[in-house]
């Protein structure tokens, strides 16, 4: 209840004033309100977003957040194999921010996180529940800043997320979103940015402030570049990701993984055009078993006007590699590492491992604050001798006796509401028509899946 009138009290004030310009950014440390420092007329709000702390104004304090209530309803939870739950269950999330900035070189950003789960049948799981704990600790020291181009050091508790957000993401799409304990040097130029890090990954547990810091369980290194402007391609990414999991289950092997992926992504605009494409393969080994897996990824959009509300049409594809033979000492299930978590849409349902889908999808802008979109995703399994995965990595179903490789088709429809920069409103309803392959190993029944999600950002 407190929580409520709190968030209430919020959007209240938000509504009455708001001069401050710019959008908000899913990660919130990338947002910044120097430019408020040569206004001469600052409203609350904009003290809230820049509050010097010399009369310089190079020191300055920041301040904001995000309060988000979900409800959701599943008829035939994972496909009818789940507790019956007739009721549904609310989600919400609380995440406060403070960003320091002293001078030019240095700067800290801390971010606490609440979230909860209420009416689940089952206990909820660690990305439903964390009640509260430090989600972010970090300082950022300019190494180096020139005309055009500038290194900085960035240690602590952060939150990471690079490309299409295919393979390192936030994980927004879920009630808790995920962090990484470590250290990473950015260099930004023109036309060309890397990031190196070394970092563990942070473990949500259910309780007040008890995520470990330094987790040596799941280690996470790598380098991600990024080079626009180039001829023809316009923009491409390369990248390498490493991981070491001591605690890692596949479809036929369980030990310690150590897992190398090497990828790149092809992107950019061109008039109506908008693509996406990305290759990655992966090498190492688990227990006594070597890794050889890979995936291919296609996403084209083209806009059927040149208005800025023009209808889009959309048509996605992936090719994941899964386990071949089992016990033949090779793993070839993909790692899709630390993704998005509604992967595959408003519903997160299956996760990016042994599949093969095709997903056109149909977005209309109704005005501007009405978004409507309808996708079809359909989905195989790539190989028969593996199983299916939720998206966090953990089996759904393994292979078992069934030949079968269709999984079914999920048909989506959502709406959503951006009444300002502050509220986001979404609601949606998604039917997947389990195929035979979900029939042969489990219940096999079709699932409806509902939701509405509020979102208040300050």
């Amino acid at each position: 209840m407190k929580l409520k009138l709190i968030s209430l009290g919020m959007l209240c004030c938000c509504l009455l004033q708001s001069k401050a310009q710019g959008s908000f950014k899913n990660i919130r440390y990338d947002e910044k309100y120097e430019y408020l420092k040569d206004s001469s007329h600052l409203d609350w709000y904009d003290r809230m977003k820049f509050s010097p702390i010399k009369r310089s104004k190079n020191y300055y304090h920041s301040f904001g957040g995000e309060v988000r209530y979900q409800y959701f309803h599943y008829t035939n939870e994972n496909w009818g194999d789940a507790v019956a739950d007739n009721d549904g269950y609310v989600l919400n999330r609380l995440l406060v921010h403070s960003d320091l900035h002293l001078g030019s070189r240095f700067r800290t950003f801390v971010q606490l996180q609440s979230s909860l789960a209420d009416g689940r049948v089952t206990p909820p799981s660690p990305v439903d529940q964390n009640e509260l704990d430090l989600h972010q600790a970090f300082f950022d020291y300019v190494i180096a800043n020139g005309e055009s181009s500038s290194l900085t050091l960035r240690a602590g508790r952060q939150e990471m997320s690079y490309g299409s957000s295919r393979l390192v993401a936030t994980r927004e799409g879920l009630n808790t979103r995920q962090s990484f304990d470590g250290a990473k040097l950015i260099y930004n130029g023109k036309g060309f940015s890397f990031d190196g890090f070394y970092t563990n990954y942070v473990y949500n547990k259910k309780g007040i402030f008890n995520d470990e810091f330094f987790n040596q369980d799941l280690t996470f290194w790598g380098g991600y570049a990024v080079k626009n402007n180039v001829p023809f391609l316009q923009n491409v990414d390369l990248y390498y990701l490493g991981i070491k999991n001591k605690h890692s289950t596949w479809n036929d092997v369980s030990g310690v993984e150590t897992r190398h992926s090497f990828g790149t992504r092809i992107w950019g605009h061109n008039k109506r055009w908008t693509y996406d494409f990305e290759g990655v393969y992966q090498f190492g080994d688990i227990a006594n078993s070597t890794i050889a897996a890979w995936t291919l990824s296609s996403s084209m959009s083209y806009a059927l006007n040149d208005g800025m509300w023009a209808p889009i049409v959309s048509f996605k594809t992936e090719l994941i590699s899964g386990d071949g033979k089992p016990g033949d000492g090779k793993v070839q299930s993909f790692n899709p590492l630390f993704p998005r978590g509604a992967y595959f849409g408003y519903a997160a349902l299956i996760g990016p491992s042994n599949l093969f889908d095709i997903h056109p999808t149909l977005t209309i802008p109704l005005s501007q604050i009405f978004l409507v979109t309808f996708d079809n995703d359909v989905f195989w399994r790539f190989s028969v001798n593996d199983g299916i995965y939720n998206p966090g990595n953990i089996i759904i179903y393994p292979a078992g006796d069934s030949g079968e490789k269709y999984i079914g088709l999920q048909t989506a429809g959502s709406l959503e509401c951006t009444l300002n920069k502050h509220i986001y409103l979404r609601t949606g309803i998604t039917w997947f028509d389990a195929g035979p392959y979900l029939e042969s190993v489990g219940s096999g029944k079709d699932i409806i899946y509902t939701g509405f999600t509020s979102t208040f950002k300050f």
